[in-house]
């Protein structure tokens, strides 16, 4: 006949009360913990996914930074501080031609590249209706020019001649090229630049008026806008809204890229 168990004592009944208790509040902590984190996750995820919502009705709303922009800004110029030429100047895109868009800025010497080899070329495309040019005059290189920010003035100069007087955009974006200055000194100076537009053929009304500034903040907020639309360095172009990787210091490259997408 098997022994009597021996009953436990009432120290024991109470360790063994106590040990039981402090497993049921470490699992019930486990527990809690869990859940914790489950929630954390959830809200975590619906914030993501509000905010990708949003990003995307936001961009499907075609709003830029220039959407909410209350300074002057050039006539014909679109949300993305592009400035559209076509047949009939700047601010006139031709329907229905090959959308190209071109990130330049006037102290960057391979835009001074891009144009001496392409400037023909462009200036053909949109005046024969193959293409609608857009430039985006951008203000990158300012820390380049000693203080003065001649690609904030240049690009300034360039915005006010296509708003006033359209017909001349490219021919004055030629001229500035064609009288670049170097990276690291001041750049022209406003008397220089407006000497440059009356020599290509703008107005001296006009050439008077561009060391006013009117489209600086413009050109700002254009600049960090190309940014946000993924744009790195100059020159870029798009074509039809694709990044053109093409070799660009070829000759005819560029046109037969632009001759292929129409």
């Amino acid at each position: 006949m098997a022994a009597n168990t021996p009953k436990a004592t009432r120290e024991e009944r109470r360790e063994a009360a106590r040990l039981e208790a402090a497993r049921l509040r470490e699992q019930a902590a486990k527990r809690e913990k869990r859940n914790r984190g489950i929630l954390i996750g959830a809200v975590v995820l619906v914030i993501a996914l509000i905010a990708t919502a949003g990003f995307f009705i936001y961009q499907a709303a075609g709003r830029t930074l220039l959407s909410d922009f209350e300074g002057e800004v050039p006539a014909g110029s679109n949300l993305h501080g592009g400035i559209p030429i076509g047949a009939e100047g700047a601010g006139s895109p031709n329907e229905g031609a090959v959308e190209v868009d071109v990130y330049l800025d006037f102290l960057c010497p391979y835009c001074g590249q891009f144009e001496q080899v392409n400037g023909e070329d462009v200036a053909a495309l949109a005046a024969d209706g193959t293409a609608t040019i857009t430039y985006h005059p951008l203000a990158n290189l300012d820390s380049a020019s000693a203080g003065t920010m001649y690609s904030t003035r240049a690009a300034n100069a360039f915005a006010t001649v296509s708003a006033a007087e359209p017909a001349m955009a490219l021919p004055f974006a030629e001229a500035l090229f064609a009288n670049q200055p170097a990276e690291g000194g001041p750049g022209l100076t406003d008397e220089e630049i407006v000497a440059i537009a009356v020599e290509a053929g703008v107005s001296q009304e006009v050439a008077d008026s561009l060391a006013a500034g009117t489209y600086t903040d413009w050109v700002g907020v254009a600049t960090q806008q190309s940014q946000r639309d993924g744009v790195s360095g100059t020159p870029t172009i798009h074509i039809d809204g694709q990044d053109w990787s093409g070799n660009w210091t070829e000759p005819g490259a560029f046109l037969a890229a632009v001759t292929d997408a129409a």
